[in-house]
């Protein structure tokens, strides 16, 4: 009796392992999702912890003498200064309704995007000589602002210095808030499939 009931076992054991396709492309699929969440979120620190800052704008006075290293990156702050119209760069974001100017503080490394509705930007548009926004370098100005230094060179334009930094004027931490919603969601979702992957690849025990 007992080796019959053990002759089935033996031959289910010495049977092949079952071919799981499927598990291999959920397996791919869970893991690259995990790991695109957790580059995006990446992306968005710095969006994040400007829109965590409380109080209002520093003041930081002529735009022309400030070191920005001494105020730091994602502060509001507030400024004056003279555009360089010949440096100016235009462009436009998809989806967004509006116009986009890039131009240098004179005499600075310092540039500051001006966001211009597109009946108003023009050839003969003057820019403002006060600023409130966003102050961060531009090497390191995070997922949504990457692309501004591959705007200026697709204009043709000698591309912006690796110390270059950025004054995104209108930007207040209140109006990037937002962003912390896409950060818990992107968190969520990276952990949501990073938990699925865990029990993905754990052993089935029978």
């Amino acid at each position: 009796m007992t080796r019959a009931s053990e002759a089935p076992d033996e031959g289910w054991a010495s049977l092949p392992p079952p071919r799981r396709p499927l598990r291999r492309t959920t397996f791919v699929v869970m893991g690259t999702s995990a790991l695109a969440a957790l580059l995006l979120l990446f992306g968005l620190t710095g969006d994040a912890a400007y829109a965590l800052s409380t109080g209002g704008p520093e003041d930081i006075g002529e735009l022309r003498a400030l070191e920005p290293e001494r105020i730091g990156a994602n502060v509001w702050v507030r400024g004056s200064g003279t555009l360089s119209t010949a440096d100016a760069v235009r462009y436009r974001r998809p989806l967004d309704p509006n116009g986009y100017r890039l131009a240098r503080v004179e005499g600075s490394r310092l540039w500051v995007e001006l966001r211009v509705p597109l009946d108003a930007d023009g050839d003969r548009f003057i820019p403002p000589a006060s600023f409130v926004g966003r102050l961060v370098p531009a090497a390191d100005a995070g997922l949504r602002y990457g692309a501004v230094p591959e705007a200026v060179e697709e204009t043709g334009r000698a591309p912006l210095p690796p110390d270059a930094w950025l004054l995104i004027d209108g930007e207040s931490p209140a109006g990037t808030r937002w962003v912390l919603g896409v950060v818990a969601l992107l968190a969520a979702f990276a952990a949501f499939n990073t938990f699925g992957l865990i029990r993905l690849a754990h052993r089935v025990r029978t």
